[in-house]
């Protein structure tokens, strides 16, 4: 049966506002870190997957136990970052949606390659975010609606070398058929003035970040 949406749960920043994000059909997938705060906050993951470097030997043993799937790979002797082989896992169960939880973090290398794994959801043809306590990303190639809520800022970014034909309806600052090249800051910092606002684009990738301070 497909999953109706599959949250990732990685060690970066995390607490109670990641928790409120689940809802109870979901399916849990623990990556390294994270497969423990999902245990230690009474949910067992459906899979927990990483080389665990980042628990104690006890915490490893306790997500063992708990949780229904592990996958244990060696810290040194593999390809993938334990993000992106628990995304692979996640587009092969063909969900309807995959939000990556404790994504954003103090290491800004792995940052910055969490939000490129959102190109492989676009390949997929998979809808996914990234959210943490105060932003909510993704990366569009056609329209998208847009619904007031936490997030006072939106700002957009060429993931592309160009996106063309832009064009905002029900923003602070519109846009129409406007270009963004990689380096621009046009974008940045719009605010939402509808109740509900719409993303056009012509052709290129572009990042929707939706932030609140």
């Amino acid at each position: 049966m497909k999953s109706r949406r599959i949250l990732l749960f990685a060690g970066g920043n995390l607490g109670e506002w990641a928790l409120r994000l689940i809802q109870k059909h979901d399916v849990l997938v623990g990556v390294d870190r994270g497969a423990w705060f999902l245990i230690e906050n009474g949910h067992s993951p459906h899979l927990s997957i990483g080389d665990f470097d980042s628990v104690t030997e006890e915490e490893k043993k306790q997500i063992a136990s708990k949780s229904l799937q592990v996958t244990d790979c060696d810290p040194v002797y593999k390809d993938l970052t334990d993000t992106e082989m628990a995304l692979q896992w996640a587009i092969q169960q063909q969900p309807e949606e995959i939000l990556l939880i404790g994504v954003l973090g103090t290491r800004f290398d792995h940052t910055l390659a969490n939000v490129h794994l959102l190109e492989k959801g676009l390949q997929a043809h998979i809808p996914c975010r990234i959210i943490d306590a105060h932003n909510e990303i993704r990366l569009i190639t056609d329209g998208v609606t847009i619904e007031s809520g936490p997030y006072d800022h939106l700002s957009l970014l060429p993931f592309s070398q160009e996106v063309t034909g832009i064009t905002l309806q029900g923003f602070q600052y519109p846009l129409e058929k406007a270009t963004l090249r990689i380096g621009d800051t046009l974008g940045i910092s719009n605010v939402l003035i509808e109740p509900t606002g719409h993303i056009s684009l012509a052709t290129g990738k572009l990042l929707v970040i939706r932030s609140k301070d």
